[in-house]
């Protein structure tokens, strides 16, 4: 048990849950999408039969049978000394298909290259005698783009020096080498949920147990349950995106991350920032970076150029204090030997322009955004289609837990998508799609347009009792 809801808490988040007889169906069916969309994370105690029945007006033998009905369906376990507890509901992933021509691909949250790069690549390869005269495994990072990825920092109120700056080949591989360094076999991990999947991925094979705390495009993270989770399994690390979180778009208030940075220093954990698209700002503003006073050792930021500036430039790097750099350093040649010098002499040419090209991505950014938010509203009203003010994608809430089926839907018209749960730690989320807005505007309207068929075509064929009821709780 990770934490514990409330008889309130939970009546609350169930709202108008009586829509059919017997009331104990309606009340675990209640509950059950409560938990497939991960509004109640896996491994939270539910509160006692007595006191739900209370806080819902109802009999207790309601609740008692509404709680069998859940053990019945693998939803909930009776724990010794904690009562009754969710599980965690499985994985449905619809897997990646392979573009072909024709298709829109937003499997991929990715803007297409930066309209400069190729110039600033041409600039680099002219000075391509330099760089081979050099040895070319540095598994450190050169010390140009060191003092220039510093100087970023530096300048958004994080007083860096390079020796605090290691040059990885990309975020990913950078959260593989902090996870390897800093996780050991069962270690406790928090993570947001949904998140990247991909850093799942990383965490798990490092060998880290995770924890879920839920974000909401509405109500962002979940604090109380985050500061339950922190206190109750004392995690070696978190790993946590501040900025325009990946896949809901939300950016946590400075209430929320000056929380989160408490929660973690009193449990003595390594909070792992993912700041890869943290500078995709489309209309938010300015905002403090949070964590800086933190104590030394416990924040560690990662950053790329992937999303800012192309995909395909696998340059990314890790900020932390000089203890872990070394540390990472020394574990990093059983990773790999270093991030190739041509791909950091490119990084260092647009660090020196790095606003303008910002900026340039916003204007890309709010174009398909705001294209595709239009044209959802306009042909899909049943949807709640969230306002974001960054990021790359919408975490879009359908109206009834069909997600998997609307992506290979959508699929077999040209469209390729992800299903919510795929960005769940633990299952859940199909009620939720993510579509990233990365594509240009008359793409998104297409994309758009085939979502609005296949929705058509899946909730006809969906079971009726699993469409009404969706629409019921809605």
């Amino acid at each position: 048990m990770d934490s514990r809801v409330s008889a309130r808490a939970l009546a609350a988040a169930l709202g108008g849950w009586r829509t059919r007889e017997p009331a104990y169906e309606a009340l675990a069916d209640g509950i059950r999408l409560l938990c497939l969309d991960n509004r109640i994370a896996p491994r939270t105690a539910l509160p006692a039969e007595r006191e739900l029945s209370a806080a819902l007006h109802v009999s207790r033998s309601t609740v008692a049978a509404a709680y069998r009905s859940l053990r019945d369906t693998g939803h909930i376990a009776s724990l010794r000394g904690s009562g009754s507890v969710t599980l965690p509901v499985g994985h449905r992933d619809t897997g990646r298909a392979a573009a072909t021509d024709g298709m829109i691909d937003l499997q991929q949250a990715s803007p297409p290259a930066w309209p400069g790069l190729a110039g600033v690549m041409a600039e680099a390869a002219a000075n391509s005698a330099a760089l081979i005269s050099r040895v070319g495994y540095d598994v450190l990072g050169g010390a140009d783009l060191r003092a220039a990825i510093a100087e970023r920092y530096s300048r958004r109120g994080i007083p860096t020096s390079p020796a605090e700056v290691l040059v990885t080949t990309g975020a990913q591989s950078a959260i593989h080498l902090v996870s390897s360094v800093l996780l050991g076999r069962g270690d406790r991990v928090v993570v947001e949920t949904p998140t990247y999947p991909h850093a799942v991925d990383a965490l798990r094979r490092a060998g880290g147990r995770l924890a879920g705390v839920p974000v909401t495009t509405d109500d962002g993270w979940d604090v109380d349950r985050a500061e339950q989770v922190f206190a109750r399994t004392l995690p070696v690390m978190a790993y946590l995106m501040p900025d325009f979180q990946n896949p809901t778009g939300r950016s946590m208030t400075a209430e929320e991350r000056s929380a989160i940075l408490s929660a973690g220093e009193r449990a003595g954990t390594v909070l792992v920032l993912d700041e890869t698209t943290g500078d995709l700002d489309i209309d938010r503003g300015p905002m403090a970076s949070g964590f800086v006073d933190a104590e030394p050792g416990t924040v560690v930021r990662i950053g790329s150029l992937g999303k800012t500036v192309w995909g395909g430039l696998r340059v990314g790097w890790v900020r932390a204090d000089g203890e872990l750099i070394r540390r990472l350093v020394a574990a990093r040649p059983a990773h790999d030997l270093g991030t190739p010098e041509f791909e950091q002499a490119i990084a260092a040419r647009l660090l020196g322009d790095f606003d303008a090209i910002v900026a340039q991505r916003s204007a890309l950014l709010r174009a398909g955004r705001d294209a595709v938010v239009a044209a959802l509203r306009a042909q899909l009203p049943s949807w709640r289609i969230p306002d974001v003010h960054g990021g790359v994608a919408l975490w879009i809430e359908l109206d009834a837990p069909l997600s998997s089926a609307l992506v290979i839907e959508a699929r077999s018209r040209g469209v390729l998508l992800t299903a919510g749960s795929r960005f769940s730690i633990e299952g859940g989320h199909d009620r939720h799609l993510r579509v990233p807005f990365t594509s240009p505007p008359d793409d998104m309207v297409r994309a758009a347009r085939v979502l609005s068929d296949s929705w058509a075509a899946v909730k006809a064929g969906a079971p009726a009792s699993m469409v009404e009821h969706a629409d019921a709780v809605v």
